[in-house]
């Protein structure tokens, strides 16, 4: 069984940290019971990462797929959360742990943000446009993977290191 731990920064807010659990249990109604979702914050509240590893292999995952749920491939999407998680997977050395980029770029997105100023999708991307840099450089490196709406590789996830 497969298993989906949303991660994000933590906040000293209790509704953005609320707002999680929100998120987690709308990614459940839509994924089905035959994947578990949690959710963990990176930091300043709970659950810990620790505690969301731990309660997806109490749940009888074979695959946890953690997703950091930020906007950018920054500091903690791309360093600390992958560490964090290496280090919480250690006790769980059976678990296939992957991490997933950040958001980035998609076109979901930017029919969100559309949709919250009331402005109506005009045009929806091709495979050709979701797949290119939409940077306005036209560059095809400036942001990696992260910058397309779809990335051009088949991976979506990258294994976690194993923890030192």
């Amino acid at each position: 069984m497969k298993a989906i731990l949303l991660i994000d920064h933590g906040s000293r807010r209790d509704a953005a940290n609320e707002m999680m659990d929100c998120m987690a249990n709308l990614v459940q109604a839509m994924a089905g019971a035959s994947v578990v979702v949690r959710y963990a914050h990176m930091e300043l509240s709970e659950p810990s990462i620790a505690v969301g590893v731990r309660q997806c292999a109490e749940a009888g995952v074979t695959e946890i797929i953690v997703f950091p749920y930020m906007l950018s491939p920054g500091k903690h999407s791309t360093g600390d959360i992958p560490r964090m998680v290496a280090e919480a997977a250690s006790d769980f050395p059976a678990l296939d742990i992957r991490v997933t980029s950040a958001f980035g770029v998609h076109e979901k997105l930017a029919e969100l943000i559309l949709g919250r100023a009331g402005v109506p999708v005009m045009h929806a991307m091709t495979v050709d446009e979701a797949t290119r840099c939409w940077h306005s450089s036209q560059s095809t490196t400036a942001c990696g993977d992260a910058c397309r709406c779809r990335p051009v590789t088949d991976t979506v996830a990258t294994a976690v290191p194993a923890a030192r």
